[in-house]
């Protein structure tokens, strides 16, 4: 699906000639945000009550949709609820981000929109316009789908975005605006992948697609298909590939900023499995069909590479996509299997069902065995990521800077991600009687699910490496309705936060 196009104005928002305009609406008083001055002042007061009568209360996300009748020159009038009067000069980012994102969604089968939205003329101007921009690329995303068919009442997403600003010739607006263009349309990338129908994008395919857009962006890419994984000791991607007619796959994608003389360098690894059946510990088959999108992790690794090629970073930052498609047959790996990985140590399997962190290993411990100073990794791991942080907060585990470094950037973009501890007991419940570690608890003991993930993936990281784990089983796919600017499918969690991360560095 095409990106919207984006332009900033700084003309009366009353006079802009669109099919509809946007503007904030606080709780309690229906007192428009500011931004929107010139519009009420063209409905001579009577705005708030017109709103009002049309069931308006200014909660956050709400949307109120009302016809100018030529009052001014959009003939349609949105409201946006932004919850209370705020107590600095703009809303908490996350609220205008999630309402920006619901209006936009809102109007689509317009063609142009323009947004005259609360932003402040002072040193927080960047961090709100950002906000508001990704909120409203995302917001109006939609997947292509399959359908052979229009379907009936089905209108295009919005066509055209003009965002009013105090100054359309500021420097640090047009910034944010071509850098919002990026990450949206990364996070876009990402969700499209994650979407996509699992017949369609197994995992040879998966790889050629990622393969071909980082090569037009520039980025250096290596492919190792199921022999190279076999050469290379890539014990646990072969394992959980060797299941599939569709063999597995280990993308490398790297980019070198320029003019830097000796980089940090930064590794980004994702889970890909393009479908999990659970393998021969087979899933239930309610539901199943949800688990095309664990390879979400993968899909947000790649487009984040995608994103850093463009917005050029002073770090150095390898992805690594493990991919693979878990099923059962008769080449199926068991419970029972000893596996050697590729930094060579031995894993007991008890249960094929946590394929990801097999592949997850081999990924990891290559990242290191390349040099890296940090290792970000992230994945649709446990169930239990969501049984104890629910379907927004992502788990997260790792190295004390690291996990600092992802929890702080995931506040700034809105992806919160809650630290967890890595107990000794856990570890000791994953000792093997004939191998180096379980794969899982060896007493086949769920406490502590999404724990053990974690302790299982800290034994592939070399010493010195700063490292983090992000399970976003829960926020890397929504299966309700729309919401904010998520859509239902694929949301891009953790784009936005690693590349806030890799920013940061």
């Amino acid at each position: 699906m095409t990106q919207p196009s984006l332009s900033l104005v700084d003309s009366d928002p009353a006079e802009l000639a669109v099919d509809a305009i946007v503007i904030g609406l606080q709780d309690g008083a229906l007192l428009p945000a500011p931004g929107a001055e010139s519009i009420a002042a063209a409905f001579d007061g009577r705005l708030t009550a017109t709103l009002a009568l049309l069931g308006a209360t200014g909660a956050p996300g709400e949307v109120t949709k009302l016809a100018t009748l030529g009052t001014v020159a959009a003939p349609l009038l949105v409201a946006v609820g932004l919850g209370d009067e705020p107590a600095g000069p703009a809303p908490e980012l996350e609220t205008l981000r999630r309402g920006t994102g619901a209006a936009v969604r809102a109007l689509a089968g317009s063609a142009t929109v323009a947004l005259a939205l609360p932003l402040p003329d002072d040193e927080g101007a960047p961090a709100v316009l950002r906000a508001v921009l990704e909120g409203a690329l995302l917001g109006g995303y939609r997947f292509a789908g399959y359908k052979t068919k229009p379907q009936k009442g089905r209108r295009d997403p919005v066509g055209a975005l003009q965002v009013h600003v105090p100054d359309a010739a500021d420097a640090a607006a047009a910034a944010e605006l071509v850098r919002a263009e990026v990450v949206a349309r990364a996070v876009r990338q990402a969700r499209d992948w994650v979407n996509m129908a699992p017949n369609e994008l197994r995992p040879p395919h998966f790889a050629d697609l990622v393969a071909a857009a980082a090569g037009e962006a520039g980025l250096a890419v290596e492919v190792l298909d199921l022999d190279q994984l076999k050469a290379g000791g890539y014990g646990g991607i072969v394992a959980v590939g060797q299941g599939s007619e569709a063999p597995p796959r280990l993308v490398k994608l790297t980019y070198t900023p320029e003019g830097v003389a000796e980089p940090k360098r930064v590794a980004l690894v994702g889970k890909g499995i393009t479908f999990d059946t659970g393998g021969v510990s087979i899933k239930p088959a309610a539901g199943m069909w949800e688990m095309k999108s664990d390879m979400a992790g993968a899909a947000a690794v790649g487009a984040a590479m995608l994103a850093i090629a463009a917005l050029k970073p002073g770090v150095a930052v390898s992805g690594y996509l493990a991919i693979a498609e878990n099923m059962p047959s008769g080449s199926a790996y068991r419970p029972g299997d000893v596996i050697t990985m590729f930094n060579g140590k031995r894993v007991e399997v008890f249960n094929t069902d946590a394929e990801g962190r097999m592949v997850l290993g081999d990924a990891m411990a290559r990242a290191c065995a390349d040099g890296a100073d940090y290792l970000f990794e992230t994945s649709t791991l446990t169930g239990g990521q969501v049984i104890s942080l629910g379907k927004r907060i992502a788990g997260l585990m790792g190295s004390a800077e690291a996990t600092e470094l992802v929890r702080t950037a995931g506040d700034v973009v809105g992806e919160p991600a809650w630290p967890m501890p890595l107990p000794d007991d856990v570890r000791k419940g994953m000792e093997s009687e004939i191998a180096d570690i379980c794969q899982t608890n060896s007493s086949l003991d769920r406490a502590g699910h999404m724990l053990q993930g974690g302790v299982f993936l800290r034994e592939f990281v070399e010493p010195g490496v700063e490292w983090a784990h992000i399970d976003i089983a829960g926020p890397g796919y929504h299966a309700g309705e729309a919401t904010g600017y998520w859509t239902k499918g694929g949301t891009g969690v953790p784009i936005r936060t690693l590349l806030q991360v890799v920013e940061t560095l």
